[in-house]
């Protein structure tokens, strides 16, 4: 819209100068062309690595500006790096990945920028097969000792825990499958439906859990996806890849998939 476009003008006019200031990237719905008129803007200003490190130790990597916005808005800001945007393309996290989506460079005085959030923002084939697995671990474990563990003590927070994490690892899987990032807790349940490949009553048993959040709901939301993965998994397996994945992640140095 004309006044969002108007507030990246102004945004930009008031940082383009500054030397520390290397791009500045337009992201969210405004880059998606999916904005409504209150919509803000969301931006990475990319600065030099030494300004990055400075705002870090400063806590200010990340803030709003309302000046710069032509409307009842603001323009809300994230810093990166060229170091922050190398590592993100090994490291980041899903959300972090997510967010560059259909990103839109406004500037960029390094030349580099926009070819390294093309490659944030795809993995590499090898990753998903290894997150199918991976999550479906987590659904067993969540779905079947825990779940049941809830009941057996009648512990409503181990209830509510275990149905969350079910759902969240389940969903996790049909993204994999589907080779779609991980947007965000929040943008799990709108983006399920969208997806292109998902068995029948995957939707309804998904959210059978979250309503009635019984061993048996459980039992059979991971039945269901053990079915439409060719089988369930060994038991050693199973077990193994989770406390690998959870338990010994301070050990191993690595970061549990409910991170990724």
């Amino acid at each position: 819209m004309r006044h969002h476009e108007e507030t990246i003008a102004a945004y930009t006019a008031r940082v383009v100068e500054d030397p520390d200031v290397l791009a500045l990237v337009v992201v969210g719905s405004v880059a998606r062309a999916a904005e409504r008129s209150t919509s803000d803007v969301d931006v990475y200003l990319v600065v030099t690595d030494e300004a990055y490190a400075a705002a870090q130790a400063g806590g200010r990597v990340a803030y709003i500006d309302t000046a710069a916005a032509t409307y009842d808005s603001y323009v809300d800001i994230k810093l990166a790096s060229p170091r922050y945007l190398e590592r993100a393309v090994a490291h980041a996290d899903d959300p972090t990945r997510a967010s560059f989506l259909e990103a839109r460079t406004v500037f960029d005085r390094t030349g580099s920028v926009a070819a390294t959030i093309a490659r944030i923002v795809t993995l590499p084939e090898q990753v998903w097969p290894r997150r199918v697995h991976a999550y479906r671990c987590q659904a067993r474990l969540y779905g079947g000792y825990f779940l049941e563990q809830a009941h057996h003590r009648n512990d409503e927070f181990l209830l509510q825990h275990s149905a969350v994490h079910l759902c969240l690892a389940v969903g996790r899987v049909a993204l994999a499958v589907n080779r779609t990032l991980f947007k965000g807790q929040k943008y799990l349940a709108a983006t399920l439906p969208e997806l292109a490949e998902l068995p029948d009553g995957f939707l309804t048993a998904w959210r059978d859990v979250l309503k009635h959040p019984t061993p048996e709901a459980g039992a059979a939301l991971t039945d269901l996806v053990d079915t439409w993965q060719g089988g369930p998994l060994g038991l050693e397996d199973t077990l193994s890849t989770f406390i690998v994945d959870n338990e010994l992640s301070w050990l191993n140095g690595t970061i549990p998939p409910e991170f990724w």
